[in-house]
């Protein structure tokens, strides 16, 4: 029985230090971001992210009231909710199912790599691991939708251009091109948010900015910036956007070159790991034989 304890004691005294060791290195790793603190601002004024965590009862289950003691020690409330509006704010996972599937990871690894080592220090590197292991799935996901987004951007903008000089204001011929859509991309739906949010009662700068948070993306916050810089002083956004669209062509046929010029150095890995190996037997498993049976004949 005094065993049984003990091994228990040993496990919570784990899982404490792997939470404090994970709050350490979480916050000495973690740069400061002014973006990233806009968007927890935001996320706090959404009803959804805000009712996430807020339905939680501090005197209710051991679940509840362990998520509520993750979310005050180790402070990962607005990182969550910055993870969550960056997906696209999908219905699942919420927030609190991000928290859930970080908690059940934790103990999984924990468990697994303590009972194959049987050492409580490789338990706490599995809970540890275990607890960071969904941030680099999600931020996948996350990298995933951004590529959506930029891959129909260009042509957004171009479209954009056209419908404005036929003489609509930006928002109705955004409107007008989400509308016109025969499928909605991650870019349509985004622009589909800002205009609901328009029509909601925000102002036309803080629904675009509110946009560009969400997307996280430079190309989006240069967008939105000069549709901004046209409103405060007048420019004309025809050229404007026709000038970035130009602009995000080049640079991406750029980016295309720099990632083909890395193609041949990229090969030289398979090249040595599968391709030369293979060759290599090939050529000499005859020469290798003859030897085992005596003699290369010549």
């Amino acid at each position: 029985m005094s065993l049984t304890m003990t091994h228990y004691l040993l496990l919570i005294l784990g899982f404490l230090g792997s939470m404090a060791t994970y709050t350490l290195v979480h916050r000495a790793f973690t740069p400061a971001s002014t973006d990233e603190a806009d968007v927890a601002k935001i996320a706090k004024s959404e009803k959804s992210l805000e009712t996430a965590f807020s339905a939680l009862n501090p005197k209710g289950s051991f679940v509840e009231r362990l998520d509520l003691w993750l979310l005050k020690t180790l402070k990962i409330g607005k990182s969550i909710e910055n993870l969550h509006m960056m997906m696209g704010k999908p219905d699942k996972p919420t927030p609190l199912d991000i928290l859930h599937q970080k908690e059940l990871l934790s103990s999984a690894f924990g468990a697994l790599f303590g009972l194959l080592t049987g050492n409580i220090l490789f338990g706490i590197f599995g809970l540890v691991v275990g607890f960071i292991l969904p941030d680099s799935l999600f931020k996948k996901q996350v990298e995933v939708r951004q590529a959506a987004i930029l891959r129909n951007f260009p042509t957004f903008v171009d479209l954009a251009a056209l419908t404005i000089e036929s003489g609509l204001d930006y928002l109705s011929a955004f409107e007008r091109i989400v509308k016109n859509a025969k499928t909605k991309t991650e870019l349509e739906i985004e622009i589909d948010k800002t205009l609901t949010e328009v029509r909601l009662g925000y102002s036309r700068r803080d629904a675009l900015e509110r946009m560009a948070l969400r997307t996280g993306l430079q190309e989006i916050r240069s967008f939105v910036g000069l549709i901004i810089q046209s409103d405060e002083l007048g420019t004309s956004l025809v050229e404007l956007l026709r000038n970035y669209a130009a602009d995000m062509r080049f640079r991406r046929l750029n980016k295309a070159e720099k990632l083909a010029a890395q193609a041949s150095t990229k090969m030289l890995i398979p090249l040595f790991v599968f391709i030369f190996p293979t060759v290599f037997i090939m050529m000499l498993s005859p020469m290798i034989k003859s030897l085992l049976k005596g003699g290369l004949g010549f």
